[in-house]
C-alpha cells in the first residue's frame, strides 16, 4: 500500500471514529467533529482533533519543563513529593476515569488536563504571586498561570506560531481554576476565540478567568478533578514531611471522604459519576461538597499558609526581583550574551511579528523556567540562593 492509499485508509478510520461518538458519548459531550481551530488545517492521518491536541501539548517545549516545577512544597530534597508533572498526570487520569463513566470525550479531557498548568512559574503559587507583583511594577497586567498557559501554547511555542490547538482545549485550560470551591458547574457554551483573546489580553471588561466556567462539560470536569487530584495528595505529602499526622484530619471530613488520598479520590469521583451530567451540569452531592470544602479549608490552614513550607520565600523573592530587573536591563541594553536573548529572538518564518514589550518578554522567560534553572540563573547573578532541605519540615 503506497502513502496515498495509507493516508486515505487512515482518514476513513478517523471519520468512522468521529461518527461512532454520536452513539457513544452523552448528549452534552463535545464531539471531535465540532472542534474549532483558529487556523484551518488539512485533515490528514488517523488522529481525531482532541487526540491531536494532546499530542501537540506533550511535544511542546513547555510541557517538558513540567518535570522540575513545584506543586506545593519547594526546596525539599524528597523524591516522593509531588511535582507539577505528576499532578497534571493525576488530573488527566482521574478526569478520564470520571469522564468515561459520564460519557464525555476522554481525548478532550486529557488535552485540557495535560495543558492546564503549563504556565506555572517556578515555585508554584508563591512564585505566581511574586511574578504578579513584578508585572504590576513594570506596567503589565497581573500574572495568572492559566493565562500564561495560553500565551505559551497559542502565541510563543514553535517560534511564535503556536500549536493551533482547538478552542475547546484552550478554553478548558484558560478557565480551569480549581482554587475556587464549586459544588456544581454549568458550561458557558457561548465562548469563542474573540472572548478567549480578550481574557488573555486582560482587556477592560473582559470576563475573569477565575469566575467564568469552561465552554464544555469536559472542561468543567477537569476543573473539578484538578481539586480532586491535589486535595488528598497534598495531605499525603504533608504527612510524609511530618507537617501533620493522619489523625489530625477533621473528623467530619473523614467520615464522608476517608482519611487517605485513595479513599478521597474514589469517593469524590464516585459521587460525581453518580450525579451524572444529563442536565448539562456536573455536581457533587451536598454532603460530599461540604466535606470537600471543609478539607480545602483545613489544607489552607495547615499546609498552604504554613510558614514552615515557606522558609525559602524571602530568598526566592529576592531572586525573582534580581532576575526580572537584570533581564530587563539586558534587553534594553542589547546584551546578546544574556540567557534571555535566544528565547526573545527566535521567531519562525511566517510567524506573526513579536509585539511583546521587553517586560513581557522577561515575564514569559521567567515563567517558563524550571525551579533548578531559576536558581542557577539567580546564582550566576550573585544572588544568595536557598538550599534544599532533607528530612521532615518540623523539628
Amino acid at each position: 500500500m503506497d502513502q496515498t492509499q495509507t493516508e486515505h485508509l487512515l482518514s476513513q478510520l478517523r471519520d468512522q471514529l468521529d461518527q461512532r461518538e454520536a452513539g457513544l458519548l452523552a448528549l452534552p459531550a463535545a464531539r471531535s467533529s465540532q472542534a474549532r481551530r483558529r487556523y484551518s488545517e488539512e485533515r490528514v492521518g488517523h488522529r481525531q482533533n482532541y487526540f491531536l491536541d494532546s499530542d501537540r501539548i506533550l511535544h511542546s517545549r513547555a510541557y517538558s519543563r513540567y518535570i522540575d516545577k513545584t506543586q506545593v512544597f519547594y526546596m525539599v530534597a524528597n523524591d516522593h513529593i509531588t511535582h507539577r508533572v505528576l499532578h497534571v498526570q493525576l488530573v488527566a487520569k482521574i478526569a478520564r476515569s470520571a469522564g468515561r463513566f459520564l460519557g464525555l470525550n476522554e481525548d478532550l479531557i486529557e488535552a485540557i488536563a495535560l495543558g492546564h498548568d503549563i504556565g506555572h512559574p517556578p515555585f508554584g503559587h508563591d512564585g505566581e504571586k511574586l511574578l504578579s507583583v513584578l508585572c504590576g511594577e513594570h506596567g503589565l497586567p497581573p500574572f495568572h498561570h492559566n493565562i500564561q498557559s495560553i500565551i505559551f501554547l497559542d502565541r510563543l511555542e514553535r517560534g511564535g506560531r503556536g500549536w493551533n490547538l482547538t478552542l475547546q482545549t484552550l478554553d478548558g485550560i484558560l478557565f480551569h481554576d480549581g482554587e475556587t470551591h464549586s459544588e456544581a458547574l454549568h458550561p458557558s457554551r457561548d465562548h469563542d476565540f474573540a472572548l478567549l483573546d480578550r481574557v488573555v489580553d486582560q482587556e477592560p471588561g473582559a470576563v475573569s478567568p477565575e469566575s467564568a466556567t469552561p465552554m464544555t462539560l469536559e472542561g468543567c470536569l477537569v476543573r473539578l478533578c484538578d481539586t480532586i487530584a491535589y486535595i488528598g495528595r497534598d495531605l499525603e505529602d504533608a504527612i510524609e514531611l511530618k507537617l501533620m499526622a493522619r489523625s489530625d484530619l477533621p473528623s467530619e471530613c473523614v467520615a464522608v471522604l476517608g482519611n487517605s488520598n485513595g479513599s478521597i479520590v474514589y469517593r469524590l469521583v464516585a459521587d460525581l459519576i453518580a450525579n451524572g451530567c444529563e442536565d448539562d451540569r456536573l455536581a457533587f452531592s451536598p454532603s460530599v461538597g461540604a466535606a470537600l470544602a471543609g478539607l480545602k479549608k483545613f489544607n489552607y490552614e495547615r499546609i498552604y499558609l504554613n510558614p514552615l513550607i515557606k522558609r525559602s520565600h524571602a530568598e526566592i523573592s529576592t531572586c525573582y526581583r534580581a532576575l526580572f530587573e537584570a533581564y530587563l536591563e539586558d534587553l534594553e541594553q542589547g546584551r546578546p550574551r544574556s540567557a534571555i536573548f535566544p528565547e526573545a529572538g527566535e521567531r519562525a518564518p511566517g510567524a506573526p511579528p513579536d509585539l511583546r514589550s521587553p517586560a513581557a518578554m522577561v515575564r514569559d522567560f521567567i515563567a517558563g523556567m524550571t525551579d533548578d534553572y531559576f536558581l542557577a540563573q539567580a546564582g550566576a547573578l550573585g544572588c544568595r540562593v536557598p538550599v534544599k532541605v532533607s528530612g521532615p519540615l518540623v523539628g
